[in-house]
């Protein structure tokens, strides 16, 4: 490992200041980067969320309530979060490169290690170190898109990056549920780490070394501090910040109840068919595609505000007691989700006035608070009022979303 990690370091070529070298679209190097990236969304988000389609598993083997068995998946993002923050800064030393290829290498190798734990505590140890580590890569990974993007296609590239965390995330869920039924959790959970690990190394082999990044020596709190504060003071950005935070939770919130309900009576699913439910998630790739490319051409608020709206609409048509109305709900409310994130994620971006690691790194941080606090808050809901008020609460969520998305308009606007 030193000696890889000795490569990496020297593959990460320092940028001339001034000097702009974009990957541009229909080159060598930008399919590379772009298929490398769809691998890093694929790992981390397959890694990640392997363990939602066993929630109602754990709660059964280890005898904990709904709520508890959330934190497999909750500790994970909330550790995440904080990981991410400390991720923007570690990459200015280190380099983008070589942070994600770490990253991604021991989130895998830690997936693996999780198959074994002997216990409910440990299990969730595991996990807790599962999401520092994985920290390494969101964040800078949006970071490396902003850098080395031509700014011209960036909408495109990054629904492209986010249609790689939306197939992680339905193959994490799909086939975690699929092993799980047929070999148990633990095989399962074996098997999804052994993919991430292939995956990773797939990462290693293609990115092509960053050539707009400049690295920083050494740690200054005093840059990292200035450069955050920044970001805050941005009229728009914490609006955008606010909208990570309240679409992934409402998202998150679905996601995490929406098995406990399915595998109880009328409907009685199986491990098999309710992964095969997260199928969906091919809606979430496509979204996030059309979606960038919309933005790039009819303007990002738009299609960022049709995304809440849809995800919204897709949020109340899960109140219906019909199983074909439940899964297109889920369906609906995945797409406008992954619609919304492209976009969002994107604007950070472009409106973020340098260091530019640091504005994803308070993207990401806001996204995963948020997957973390309120997808366990809405367990509570779930235990005292039922579905009904587990849409309420991810329906105020979006409403405020919406609003945010208005007031970050507003300000980009008299920037512009």
């Amino acid at each position: 490992m030193p000696t890889s990690v000795h490569a990496m370091k020297t593959s990460e070529t320092a940028a001339i200041p001034g000097q702009k070298h974009y990957l541009t679209r229909g080159t060598g190097a930008y399919r590379r980067a772009s298929l490398a990236l769809f691998l890093s969304g694929f790992s981390t988000f397959s890694l990640l969320y392997c363990v939602q389609p066993l929630l109602p598993i754990f709660s059964q083997q280890f005898s904990v309530s709904p709520a508890e068995s959330s934190l497999s998946l909750s500790l994970s993002t909330g550790f995440l979060a904080v990981a991410i923050v400390c991720a923007a800064a570690v990459s200015e030393g280190l380099g983008r490169r070589s942070l994600m290829s770490i990253s991604l290498v021991g989130a895998a190798l830690l997936t693996i290690a999780t198959a074994f734990a002997p216990n409910w505590h440990l299990l969730l140890v595991i996990r807790a170190l599962q999401g520092l580590v994985l920290g390494g890569v969101p964040a800078v990974a949006m970071a490396y898109l902003a850098e080395e993007i031509d700014p011209r296609g960036l909408g495109a590239t990054m629904g492209l990056y986010v249609g790689g965390t939306a197939f992680g995330g339905m193959s994490g869920r799909v086939l975690t549920g699929i092993f799980a039924e047929y070999l148990t959790w633990r095989p399962a959970l074996f098997i999804i780490g052994a993919i991430g690990l292939a995956a990773a190394i797939g990462f290693i082999a293609l990115l092509p070394p960053s050539r707009n990044f400049v690295r920083r020596p050494g740690f200054d709190p005093r840059f990292h501090a200035k450069a955050w504060f920044g970001h805050l003071t941005n009229p728009a950005l914490p609006f955008i910040f606010a909208i990570a935070f309240l679409a992934m939770g409402s998202f998150v919130t679905i996601y995490n109840y929406a098995g406990f309900r399915l595998v109880a009576p009328p409907y009685d699913l199986n491990q098999t068919e309710l992964g095969l439910i997260f199928t969906v998630y091919l809606f979430g790739i496509g979204a996030s595609s059309i979606g960038g490319l919309l933005g790039d051409r009819i303007g990002h608020f738009s299609v960022l505000l049709f995304g809440l709206a849809l995800t919204a609409a897709g949020s109340a048509l899960t109140l219906f007691a019909s199983l074909p109305v439940i899964i297109l709900g889920i369906t609906v409310l995945t797409t406008g989700f992954f619609m919304s994130h492209s976009i969002a994620s994107g604007l950070v971006g472009k409106l973020a006035h340098g260091t530019k690691g640091h504005a994803s790194s308070l993207y990401m941080l806001a996204y995963y608070v948020g997957s973390s606090l309120m997808g366990s808050a809405g367990g509570w809901f779930f235990a005292v009022e039922g579905w009904v008020a587990v849409v309420i609460f991810t329906l105020a969520m979006l409403a405020l979303a919406f609003v945010s998305a208005c007031f970050a308009q507003q300000f980009a606007r008299r920037k512009a």
